[in-house]
Parts: structure tokens; sequence; C-alpha cells
């Protein structure tokens, strides 16, 4: 089966596991998964699965990619803040759908991949830096959306800071037994609004920034 058979197969496993919006599905089809992951695993870039990049970090599965994807609610005029680059393929999906992406990512041999990445395929409209996610992106703040693709033990408070009033934040918790929620935090007037979307599964949020090998 060729790349694009899989992916058809892959988009009809997505909206039949409940992913509804069909511009989430058109960005995702257009996001050629097979590039984000090592060459070792690119036979199996279609399934639904999570892969490793390296680091000790993985490609999180379609599906996980999609259900927080959706649950984002973009617009095509947002500002969006990604925490967690990985291989760049959930930053590559966002491009699709809104107007800037801002991501960091801890790990700088990854996130030198995923610029390289972002380059071939042409996506000018995502910004890039190594740093500690866990502090956000000051001097870019407010965003509409944030998105943290890694398990945090309580909802950042400093991105919730960073958080415009009407936005929605979408992170992984951990409840500290290891059993983790996807939540949606939306900020109002009076403060933030959480909707538990349910099970998930993240490597942990981690504040240090390592030193490149």
């Amino acid at each position: 089966m060729n790349p694009d058979s899989r992916k058809i197969r892959l988009i009809l496993d997505l909206r039949r596991a409940g992913i509804t919006d069909p511009v989430v599905s058109a960005a995702i089809e257009r996001v050629p998964r097979h590039l984000f992951v090592p060459t070792a695993f690119a036979e199996k870039a279609y399934e639904n699965t999570a892969l490793p990049i390296g680091c000790h970090q993985t490609l999180s599965a379609p599906i996980v990619v999609a259900r927080m994807t959706q649950a984002l609610d973009l617009g095509d005029r947002m500002k969006v803040l990604e925490v967690g680059t990985g291989s760049g393929y959930q930053a590559a999906v966002l491009a699709r759908l809104c107007r800037r992406v801002y991501t960091i990512e801890r790990h700088p041999d990854l996130l030198r991949e995923a610029e390289r990445r972002f380059a071939a395929l042409g996506l000018t409209n995502i910004t890039a830096r190594p740093g500690d996610g866990t502090l956000g992106w000051p001097e870019a703040a407010p965003f509409e959306r944030i998105i943290v693709t890694a398990a945090a033990y309580d909802v950042p408070p400093v991105l919730a800071q960073q958080l415009a009033e009407g936005g929605i934040m979408v992170v992984p918790i951990d409840d500290g037994s290891g059993s983790q929620t996807l939540l949606r935090v939306r900020r109002g007037a009076e403060g933030l609004d959480t909707e538990d979307l349910g099970p998930i599964r993240f490597v942990p949020l981690i504040a240090a920034r390592p030193t490149a090998s």
C-alpha cells in the first residue's frame, strides 16, 4: 500500500473515531506524516500509533493530534502557542489552520530537525525556538490558542496568563498516579473554566532545558 492509500485509510479511521471537523481532517491529510518520523519507522507513519523520534520523545498517534487540534476550535486568523515541538508534526498541522504558530522545544536537536522540515514544506508561518516551554513566549503573548504536548500536574499558571480572554488552552494533566486527562481550558472575564475531554497519554512536561547533544 502506497503512502496516499495509507493516508486515506487513516483519515477514514479518524472519522470513525469521532474526528468530525472536516477542516481538521483536511489539514491532517495535507501534512506528509512520513516526513516527521525516523526512516526506520516510515512504513508505520500512517498507522494510528505513536512513534519514537529520539531524545526519549514520541510523535503522538494521529488520533491524539486530531483530538487536540479539534478541541482548539481554530480560526484562520488566530495566533497559537505550542509547547513541545517534537518532530514538528503537530505544528505543521496547526500551520494549515491558523495565522501563526509559535512553538517551543526543550531539545535543540529535535528543534533543528523540525525547522528543517518546516522549511522543506514551505511552512513560513511557524516561528520556533529552543527553551523552557513552561515559561511560554511572553513577548508574543497573548495567544488565542495554546496547546501543550506534554503532561503537566496542573494547568501551567504562566501559560494561563498568556492566554487571551476568550482563548482556549488544550493540555494533558497527570493526577500524580500516572492517570492522565486531556483538559480544555477557556479563559473568561472571571477566570478559567475547564472541561474534561477524556483520557490521554503523554510524556511529562519538564521545565529544565537540556544541553545539545
